[in-house]
Order: C-alpha cells, then sequence, then structure tokens
C-alpha cells in the first residue's frame, strides 16, 4: 500500500461531508469558501454565493451559537433559503434545493462530522495564529531540540490590559478585531522564526526560537511598544502587558510555563503596561559550562510525521544543510563549494515541497493552500538569497541564518507538525 493509499484520520469524515446530498460549504471568517462538497461546488463554485450574504450568514450564525438559524443567500440571481451554524472555527452553510427540507437528525449528522474535522486544523478561526492545541504538539519537539542542540528557545505571554473593558464599551465585534488587529502587529514584528499562537480569550504565545531570555525580552518590550503606538478601529489606545521565559534545562514544558504565567502575573499586578522577564534559563548554564551552541542540526524521532516519503525527505533537508554549514564555516564570500552546497539544499526543497504538497492533497489536507503558500514564499526567499550571494549582496553565514531559522525551526519544526494527525496510526 502506498503512503497516499493508507488509512488515514478524517478522511472518511471528508468524504462523507463531500458526498452529503445537500449542498453545503464551511465558510471562513472572512465569507470565503473554504471547502465545499460536491454538490455545492457543482452548483455555485467557490464564489457563485455573494460574499456579503455568505458575511451575514457568519454574523447570524455566530449571534446564536446555540443552534442553525434561517438565511437567506444571493446566488443565481435570486434569493435562496439557507441554514448556518457556527462551529468552533468556521460556519456550516446548507443550502437548500426547492422543495427540498433537510431533515433534523441529517442536519445533525453532518454538524457532528464536520465539528470532528475541525479537531485536525491547527489554527485559530479569529485571528489566524496558531492554536492552542498546536501548541501543545509543538513544544515538546522544542525541548528536545533546544536541549539536544543546545540552542535556546523561549516563551513569550502577552495578554490585552482590560480587554473586558473593550467587550462592555465597544461590543464583542471590535474585541474580535482589536485580537486580529494585535496578530497582525506582533507578526510584523518578529522574526518569521517566530511562532505565534493565541492561547486563549487575548492572551498569545509566542514562541522565540534561537533566543534566550534577553533576546524574547527585546522582543516583548518591542511588541508593547507597537502596541501603545497604535490606533485599534473603533477603539483606539491600548496597552499590553507580557512575561518572559527561556526554557531550563532539564525542566518540563509544565514547569516552564508556570514560571511563564507568574511573570505575566507580576507584570500585571505591578500596573500593567510592562514585560517583566523570568531571569533563568538554560542559555546561563551552558555558558558556565563553557559549551556554545552546537553547530550542525539534529535530526530526531519527534520531527517525523510517519509518512516515510515526507520523512525521508526532511532527513535528507537536515543532512544538506549541514553540508552548507560546513561550506560556510570560516569563508566571509561566495565559494563554489558554498554555491553547490546551497544549490543542492534549494533544490532538494522544491522537490520536497512538490511531492510534500501532493501527499497531503490525497490526505485532503484542509490547510493545504496556506501550506502551498508558505511553501512558494521560502521558495523565493530562498532562491533570492542564493543570486543575492553570487553578487556579494548577502554574507554565507546570513544564508545559513535563514534556513536554519525559516526553513527548519519554524517551518517543519511548527508548521508542518499541523498536517502529522493526519499520518496517525488508529
Amino acid at each position: 500500500m502506498s503512503p497516499t493509499e493508507a488509512p488515514r484520520p478524517g478522511a472518511d469524515l471528508l468524504e462523507a461531508y463531500r458526498q452529503f446530498p445537500t449542498a453545503s460549504a464551511l465558510l471562513a471568517r472572512d465569507g470565503s469558501v473554504a471547502i465545499a462538497n460536491k454538490r455545492f461546488a457543482a452548483r455555485f463554485g467557490s464564489e457563485g454565493i455573494a460574499l456579503a450574504s455568505c458575511q451575514a450568514a457568519i454574523a447570524s450564525a455566530r449571534a446564536r451559537p446555540e443552534g442553525w438559524c434561517d438565511v437567506m443567500v444571493a446566488a443565481e440571481g435570486a434569493e435562496l433559503a439557507a441554514r448556518a451554524i457556527a462551529l468552533t472555527n468556521r460556519v456550516l452553510l446548507v443550502v437548500e434545493d426547492a422543495g427540498e427540507d433537510v431533515a433534523a437528525q441529517e442536519l445533525a449528522a453532518l454538524r457532528e462530522r464536520l465539528a470532528r474535522l475541525e479537531n485536525d486544523t491547527a489554527t485559530d478561526y479569529l485571528t489566524g495564529a496558531w492554536n492552542r492545541a498546536h501548541f501543545d504538539r509543538v513544544i515538546g519537539v522544542e525541548i528536545a531540540r533546544s536541549e539536544e542542540s543546545r540552542r535556546s528557545v523561549a516563551l513569550v505571554l502577552i495578554d490585552i490590559d482590560h480587554f473586558k473593558q473593550v467587550n462592555d464599551r465597544f461590543g464583542h465585534a471590535a474585541g474580535d478585531s482589536v485580537l486580529r488587529e494585535l496578530v497582525g502587529l506582533i507578526r510584523i514584528r518578529v522574526r518569521a522564526s517566530d511562532v505565534l499562537f493565541r492561547w486563549g480569550g487575548e492572551e498569545f504565545a509566542l514562541l522565540v526560537s534561537g533566543a534566550g531570555y534577553r533576546g524574547a525580552g527585546t522582543v516583548a518590550e518591542n511588541v508593547r511598544r507597537a502596541v501603545i503606538a497604535h490606533d485599534f478601529e473603533g477603539v483606539g489606545r491600548l496597552t499590553v502587558s507580557a512575561g518572559v521565559a527561556e526554557h531550563d534545562a532539564g525542566e518540563d514544558a509544565a514547569a516552564w510555563f508556570a514560571r511563564l504565567d507568574a511573570a505575566l502575573y507580576e507584570a500585571k499586578r505591578a500596573g500593567r503596561d510592562r514585560v517583566v522577564i523570568d531571569r533563568r534559563g538554560a542559555s546561563d548554564s551552558w555558558a558556565r559550562q563553557g559549551g556554545g551552541a552546537a553547530l550542525h542540526l539534529q535530526w530526531m524521532e519527534g520531527l517525523e510525521c510517519g509518512d516515510p516519503v515526507i520523512d525521508a525527505e526532511h532527513r535528507e533537508i537536515f543532512r544538506l544543510a549541514n553540508a552548507l554549514i560546513d561550506a560556510a564555516w570560516g569563508i566571509r564570500g561566495a565559494s563554489p563549494r558554498f554555491a553547490g552546497a546551497l544549490d543542492d539544499l534549494i533544490e532538494h526543497v522544491a522537490m520536497h515541497f512538490a511531492d510534500e504538497e501532493e501527499i497531503l492533497a490525497a490526505r485532503g489536507y484542509l490547510q493545504l493552500e496556506e501550506h502551498r503558500r508558505a511553501h512558494a514564499g521560502l521558495l523565493r526567499r530562498a532562491r533570492e538569497m542564493s543570486v543575492r550571494v553570487e553578487s556579494g549582496d548577502v554574507r554565507p553565514g546570513d544564508v545559513v541564518e535563514f534556513l536554519v531559522q525559516d526553513v527548519v525551526s519554524r517551518h517543519i519544526i511548527a508548521v508542518d507538525r499541523a498536517f502529522f494527525p493526519l499520518f496517525a496510526p488508529g
């Protein structure tokens, strides 16, 4: 049996949804169609229903979280009767054909299928940040990678001050807008390798790879200052408090996060609008022992998703990246050896991205389009840096830093783990 033919969790649910006899679609937060069943796709396509009416259906469903609501949607030059219901991360829209009455039992079964499918996703519906379930999948691997490679990792926990007052004064829609704006502010002020999670409510956790508490503290302070200077639409100026904690050697995730939470609590207790840093971490211990970060990337079993093709190609990326590190050692400008190693790595990454996308498409991965866009962006940047190396505009060390942080730390270790449940046994 080939990797793409293997049984997979959620695939049977996805196929059952696609075969549901009534036209239905999952709507993304902006009203666009995230995924449609076959009847919907044949009748409306991806944009056959007016975006504004989809957005109105979302608003109606969110205002009535306890069950289905009747809505009207604009399509085929007419107003059509439909039903909508809010799931955890999306809204399910069911458009009834003329004279068709979908039984309540069938609608309940459909809702249950889609709710179970949503559990396979890894992003927060409202903000687009990674969700807490994905944090739980990633954090153990990050700890193991840090301890094995002696490369620091830190967390920043960010909380919007007096957020309840925003909801009470301006309404929950304004509060949702603030959360989305904050995510945008954070993302443009951190490195591509730093990974943002919505921890819950108005709290966000930022995983800062390759930095100790000092570097993570600088990141947190930059975010705090950016928030102060920003006018949130319809709300005005706000502040945030943040706690910072670097992982310490031998510490489990629960103990690490307890220190992080205590730092945030202290920032709140001390008056808010400040960053409190827990000044402990493995980097200080390693410095006292006279050991720095390891030069090479270290492959670990925890990075294996279970698909033999993807895992083998990931291991080869590590091998080729280490060859590039060796070629860059001690040189200031481009050399034939470094250029050759860089070309080998980029060529393999391009092949791997294509293979991975094909496998994920066969598995029915719900976030495939986002994954494709991430692949395209990484490849574009890698090729641009290759050209800049040849012209002398960028140092080999900068190329290595990009590949280690963005391609390995952020993408393979964090982003790729979102599809690991597709290959889980059982």
